[in-house]
């Protein structure tokens, strides 16, 4: 059990024994950091946990309060499973991705960690000495599945987890992205339903525009994730081919699922039969001591392809991502020789090089201890300089916080609002087909903190406030 979850434990059991009185005001986040001597972020997280089970509840410019005792229910309700017939928001995701690209702008919109966090040199030292050796023949050998020593050191990783996958059923791909929309392709038709998390990487949901499939889309916790219940109504009412999931280090929440409910969302699907197509390409960017299993570790029907790559651990230039594909291998590598064609030959093989000078994981440490260390300063940050009203989701990997703001502020308008300032973000409407969360917003927390970023902040707190302001005088 994480720091958090003991935290969160120690104080319902208090609550439990009446320490605690529903309407009681509990320490402060910097009163249970002095106490308990754990971090603000972990103090943080637990309050949020307990927050999100209806243990306590906030209130604004106040602090935290014991609630009354949440009423049980089953009850699965229709906002929790949204249904759309038809994904059309392709040119809203475009037109936000291509206003974060201009350099003067600070990218807390952006979805790639600082590059600055990468071993660049290195890895053009790499891609500098297989060019000299790149034939003819080194081009027709990293034509599909891939580079051979490639696969292999991918399939060692996950041997490295208990995992066994064939470098066989590997097939090396131009980033996780061309993993994802293969496996897609691969597994569904024109029409069918398939099912995302709510919210989910847009990048789910421009796939299912282009390949005119339908959303099934789950209601998602921040600290909890996917709803179980939510995905069994769905798997019940619904003919659903394919499920699109991201359960470590979810994007855009951050949330990481437990090995517990990893194993049921993995029976679930196999007990309707649904290909599990696996988004994992943040699970490297873990803070504890291990790394967090992926669904394929609990999969014993053969129901998952587990798509990954380098480009948010290592390079994110280079596009280099690869899916463990199982039976559906050599269907995915005939789709590919009929679109890319096959992924970068000297990329592969720079890759290759670099891994075999065994600095990888030398460089995960250090990535994942400088990613830790920005969070927790963008954390304080906001949490200085931001209204009372806006609660901060943070988790113990990766490098985004989920924002949340009151519902009255629309994150579109505050997305304008703050380019105008050259300042992006990523608001909620990327991450839904729907509107539930237009007043929620992605940060990235991944750069050097300066006085740049924190004017920023700065800057995005008074447009917040004036658009709650607006809202009240109404």
């Amino acid at each position: 059990m994480k720091k958090y979850q003991q935290l969160a434990e120690q104080i319902l059991e208090q609550i439990a024994l009446d320490i605690w009185k529903p309407g009681d005001r509990l320490p402060s986040l910097r009163e249970q950091v002095q106490h308990s001597g754990m971090s603000f972020m972990t103090v943080s997280h637990a309050y949020q946990l307990l927050e999100s089970r209806g243990a306590i509840v906030a209130r604004p410019q106040s602090g935290y309060y014991v609630a009354p005792r949440p009423v049980a229910s089953n009850r699965v309700t229709a906002q929790q499973v949204t249904r759309d017939e038809s994904v059309d928001i392709n040119t809203y995701i475009f037109d936000v991705l291509q206003a974060s690209c201009n350099a003067g702008v600070v990218p807390f919109g952006s979805a790639f960690p600082d590059p600055r966090l990468f071993p660049l040199q290195q890895l053009n030292r790499s891609l500098v000495a297989v060019s000299k050796t790149v034939t003819a023949m080194s081009v027709i050998e990293n034509l599909p599945p891939g580079n051979v020593a490639l696969r292999n050191a991918i399939a060692r990783r996950y041997a490295q987890q208990g995992v066994p996958v064939s470098p066989d059923e590997i097939v090396i791909t131009a980033g996780a992205l061309e993993a994802l929309n293969l496996s897609l392709q691969v597994v569904t038709e024109p029409g069918d339903w398939v099912i995302v998390e709510n919210p989910c990487f847009y990048g789910a949901l421009q796939a299912l525009e282009r390949l005119g499939l339908k959303a099934l889309a789950i209601a998602t916790d921040p600290l909890t994730g996917i709803d179980l219940d939510a995905l069994e109504l769905a798997l019940e009412q619904n003919a659903v081919k394919a499920c699109w999931l991201m359960t470590n280090s979810q994007n855009p929440l951050g949330v990481t699922l437990s090995a517990s409910k990893k194993q049921a969302l993995v029976s679930l699907l196999a007990q309707y039969h649904v290909t599990l197509i696996e988004d994992d390409v943040y699970s490297e960017l873990y803070y504890g001591r291990e790394r967090p299993l992926p669904l394929r570790a609990f999969d014993e029907q053969g129901i998952t392809l587990h798509c990954s790559s380098y480009s948010k651990c290592l390079v994110a230039g280079f596009r280099i991502g690869w899916v463990a594909a199982g039976k559906h291998a050599r269907r995915i590598q005939q789709l590919q020789l009929m679109s890319t064609l096959s992924t970068s030959s000297p990329m592969q093989l720079a890759v290759v090089d670099f891994l075999a000078t065994r600095r990888f994981d030398t460089h995960l440490r250090r990535l994942r201890r400088i990613l830790a260390e920005r969070k927790q300063q963008a954390l304080l940050e906001l949490s200085k300089h931001f209204p009372a009203e806006a609660k901060v989701h943070h988790s113990e990997s990766g490098y985004f916080l989920w924002i949340e703001l009151p519902r009255t502020v629309d994150t579109r308008l505050l997305y304008q609002q703050a380019l105008a300032h050259n300042i992006s973000i990523a608001p909620g409407k990327m991450f839904s087909t729907g509107s539930n969360w237009d007043h929620c917003f992605r940060l990235n927390a991944s750069w050097e903190w300066g006085e740049r970023e924190q004017q920023a902040v700065v800057t995005l707190s008074r447009l917040i406030v004036q658009q709650m302001t607006q809202q009240r005088l109404m």
